[in-house]
């Protein structure tokens, strides 16, 4: 997934899915509670994906599910897009990524996020700087 989709909350918590995402995301998908470079936003999953983020967390250790790791389950929603593309998300996902009605959808790769249009702005101030870019560029070997 790639690309920022700058999108609007509805008066009922709804989400427009970006036409370019729509075939990536599939029927179903799962929104949980994200971090990216500290700050709070939304990770969106596809169903394949949830389902190898469940298995992975299933054959951990039963010491090593923590809270942490255990939240990002709890929080989660499983959305399913109407007629119109759109879905809902629960107010707890908005309250923590201090989402309230203008919103960027991004996609970062397998996962899209969803940030509050102007936490997004902040972040990509802060990280798009040559030298970001050059240490990014490294870490994923090029």
């Amino acid at each position: 997934m790639i690309g920022k989709y700058p999108a609007k909350m509805d008066d009922k918590n709804r989400l427009f899915v970006p036409a370019k995402l729509r075939s990536e995301l599939g029927e179903d998908f799962y929104v949980t509670l994200g971090v990216n470079c500290g700050h709070s936003c939304l990770t969106v999953y596809t169903a394949a994906d949830w389902q190898t983020l469940m298995e992975n967390y299933n054959n951990l250790p039963i010491s090593q599910r923590g809270a942490a790791t255990s939240l990002i389950f709890m929080n989660a929603s499983q959305c399913n897009p109407d007629r119109q593309f759109r879905f809902g998300l629960p107010q707890s996902l908005l309250d923590y990524a201090g989402i309230d009605r203008e919103v960027m959808i991004v996609g970062r790769a397998g996962q899209a996020e969803i940030w509050a249009a102007d936490a997004f702005a902040a972040f990509e101030r802060e990280n798009l700087t040559p030298e970001k870019l050059l240490a990014s560029l490294e870490a994923i070997g090029l």
